[in-house]
């Protein structure tokens, strides 16, 4: 695997090189996170559907109700 690379924009100069260990790291974290926090959206999102089954409600229906 290839290390992921960073730019670097200072005015005109455009610098393209390797992450270092540090911004390595701090991207793993922020990969994970967003992982974690779409898993959770999955995971809420699928447990809504599941309380509208079990009303025997559409989403559209339940939106009409609380307007």
């Amino acid at each position: 695997m290839t290390t992921p690379q960073i730019r670097i924009i200072d005015g005109d100069t455009v610098i393209d090189r390797d992450m270092n260990a540090d911004e390595l790291a701090a991207y793993k974290a922020m990969q994970d996170e967003a992982k974690a926090q779409a898993k959770a959206e999955a995971t809420q999102a699928l447990a809504k559907e599941a309380v509208l089954a079990k009303l025997g409600l559409t989403a559209d229906e339940v939106a009409a109700l609380l307007s």
